[in-house]
């Protein structure tokens, strides 16, 4: 939505999006100042990188943490997750150059010619594939598309597992949704989007929860099954009025050159199913996978048979924790994510990657987070796994110390405490 540039800063200082920024955040009134800073700070960036502009909009697309389901999406499973209160967020203005010029703060000048749009092998695993590849879509989709300038600013840690990348494609999905589709597509069909820009452009394999969770916001659960069309369901939850605050621990590994260590997991899984007549493990029932056992083991080794077991075994434990959640029974929550947790370390294997020894730095921060928590909450590796962040459910009356002790032994900041954001990729 189109305005004034001075109309919006004025309003920003003035305080008239208190109300939305507020929600959006999930903080007090007082508190929003800051991020009223933050939108006038995008609109300065974007005159300042492109020249004077009449008129903007301004976007947000939040990151996302993964509460159930661990590397189950790419199977065709189910997961729980949820948008959180960090985010993206942009501005974007006409131009007259029939281009796509996208600046992210601290990041090199993108522009995309919009008459040339099909994929090219040589942008594969930039930036630039992921704009031409949501640029394309859309446009299969009815966009009008024109020219125009994006500038954004995140506060959502890059490499911390509460998927910046997913954000990024969010945030472009929703800007060119508002700015080129005269029928809206749903938050669904941005993150859809999203995913397919990433696989067939970008050239990595990943499933669709991590965009889903950014684009549909608050918590949801995720059917796979169909992948075209996943059934998407809210599940309302107030972890602070159970006592419980969501922490994810940046381990302080980095996830270059871990790519084969994430694409291992859907191939060696698709491996299996493949023995046992599917494509992938939801296709496969899991009598079936247990009589063809021994031939899984032969024809793709142990390691993905280990994988398998954790993919059917966290699949059950979403549904498993959506009842509990919608019972308010968090011991029985607490308990599963625990289990997802031992899971994923045990079978799925993507805490360690192969071989390392001196970094095992995903490894250590659950060790000291179970240590820490004595018992009590929970921990589980988060999202990809092998770098990145840990997830912890932590008593409220523990946040402070555990925060305390966490950092002294991460880092100062590397403990962030979050909310669940109600809404996902947003127009403010």
């Amino acid at each position: 939505m189109m305005r004034s540039v001075s109309v919006w800063k004025q309003e920003l200082a003035d305080g008239t999006h208190t109300s939305r920024l507020a929600a959006l955040y999930c903080c007090a009134p007082e508190q929003t100042p800051t991020q009223a800073a933050r939108y006038a700070a995008v609109l300065d960036g974007l005159e300042t990188t492109f020249g004077s502009h009449t008129e903007a909009g301004l976007y947000s697309a939040p990151g996302r943490t993964e509460i159930g389901g661990n590397h189950t999406d790419h199977q065709h499973g189910r997961v729980l997750a949820g948008s959180v209160n960090i985010d993206m967020i942009a501005a974007a203005a006409p131009n007259s150059l029939n281009q796509l010029r996208v600046q992210s703060e601290g990041y090199d000048l993108c522009v995309i010619d919009l008459s040339n749009l099909a994929a090219r092998k040589e942008e594969e695993n930039t930036t630039m594939a992921l704009l031409r590849g949501e640029c394309e879509a859309f446009r299969q989709r009815g966009a009008k598309l024109s020219g125009l300038d994006v500038y954004i600013s995140s506060n959502v840690p890059k490499g911390s597992g509460v998927s910046s990348s997913a954000a990024f494609e969010v945030l472009i999905g929703v800007i060119l949704n508002d700015c080129f589709m005269a029928e809206k597509v749903s938050p669904i069909a941005i993150a859809q989007i999203g995913q397919w820009a990433e696989n067939v452009y970008f050239g990595k394999p990943c499933g669709l929860m991590d965009q889903m969770a950014s684009s549909v916001g608050n918590i949801i659960t995720i059917d796979f099954a169909d992948p075209a069309h996943p059934a998407v369901e809210p599940v309302q939850v107030d972890f602070s009025k159970a006592g419980l605050a969501l922490c994810i621990l940046d381990s302080g590994a980095d996830h270059a050159d871990l790519t084969d260590e994430y694409a291992a997991i859907p191939s060696e899984c698709r491996a299996v199913a493949a023995v046992c007549g599917g494509e992938v493990l939801r296709d496969v029932p899991f009598e079936t996978f247990l009589a063809k056992l021994p031939e899984c083991r032969k024809q793709c080794g142990d390691r993905a048979v280990l994988r398998a077991f954790h993919i059917y075994a966290d699949n059950e434990r979403v549904a498993k924790q959506v009842a509990a959640l919608r019972g308010d029974d968090f011991d029985t929550f607490l308990q599963l994510v625990t289990e997802s947790g031992l899971s994923s370390w045990e079978y799925l294997q993507n805490v360690i990657p192969a071989g390392y020894k001196e970094h095992q730095e995903v490894a250590v921060t659950i060790a000291a987070a179970k240590h820490f928590l004595r018992g009590k909450g929970a921990v589980r590796v988060h999202g990809g796994g092998f770098a990145g962040t840990v997830q912890a459910f932590v008593p409220v009356e523990e946040l402070a110390q555990f925060k305390e002790q966490m950092e002294a032994i991460l880092g100062a900041g590397r403990c962030h405490v979050l909310s669940i954001r109600p809404e996902g990729g947003a127009v403010l």
